[in-house]
């Protein structure tokens, strides 16, 4: 559509936009932001407070806020605020049940929006896609009414599990920010890795047999950094700790 995106970057503020970045960024051409929390690949999140300052500044303008709220049910340390209770009318909400209900693949998401936006996407919308599959809207129905409370139950296990891989990568050096929700981390290479992170994720995926995302898929900012994610079952993520510990030595 010929819109040019503006990246601000977060690596100086734990991952997280502040709203004076925000305003910083904002020209007379911006149309939205796109804002994802918690996010991929950081896991970072963002406070009531946080969101209220970001709002504030959006209601200065005629902006829309994207909020790609997919990893909602998936928060460690208290409950996922929507900006959208905060500023309804600027919000554009997208959610789904991949995340909250391990329902990947099966493709079924929602939209919250103003309804003179909805009722403009569906006018695209409906002549784009077909629609999901009986099978798919009817278990999104039984997820969403008898299993409403089913991330629950996994999002203490990946605070568990976080827990675990977080010390781990810690003894071995890598500089982590601890993940709000979701289930990544974005570590920090140590200084005594010179690679860039694309050419470190090939070298121990083909000798320690590991596979990470690097950084620089994200943006030229995260060139420094990986994308872990412990998604896994415990003893797959034991036996990649183990793997990881091995082929850092090298660097010790």
């Amino acid at each position: 559509m010929g819109a040019a995106p503006i990246k601000i970057d977060t690596t100086e503020t734990a991952f997280k936009l502040t709203a004076e970045q925000l305003r910083a960024a904002i020209t007379p051409k911006t149309k939205a932001l796109i804002l994802p929390y918690p996010s991929n690949p950081t896991g970072v999140t963002l406070t009531a407070a946080e969101l209220g300052e970001i709002a504030d500044v959006v209601r200065e303008t005629d902006i829309f806020v994207i909020a790609d709220e997919i990893y909602s049910e998936l928060t460690f340390f208290g409950a996922h605020t929507s900006i959208a209770t905060m500023i309804r009318d600027q919000t554009i909400v997208i959610n789904g049940l991949s995340k909250s209900h391990a329902m990947i693949g099966w493709r079924i998401g929602f939209l919250m929006a103003p309804e003179a936006i909805t009722s403009q996407m569906l006018k695209v919308h409906q002549y784009s896609v077909t629609c999901a599959s009986s099978i798919s809207q009817k278990a999104a129905e039984e997820a969403l009414i008898n299993g409403k409370d089913d991330a629950v139950q996994m999002r203490t296990e990946y605070n568990t599990r976080a827990g675990f891989v977080q010390e781990r990568l810690s003894k071995m050096g890598f500089s982590i920010i601890e993940p709000d929700g979701a289930f990544y981390f974005f570590a920090k290479l140590p200084d005594q890795i010179t690679q860039n992170s694309f050419d470190w994720a090939i070298e121990l995926a083909e000798n320690a047999k590991v596979a990470v995302v690097p950084g620089s898929a994200f943006s030229e900012k995260g060139d420094r950094y990986f994308r872990l994610s412990f998604a896994a079952s415990f003893s797959q993520l034991a036996e990649a700790m183990d793997r990881m510990a091995t082929f850092m030595e090298k660097y010790a």
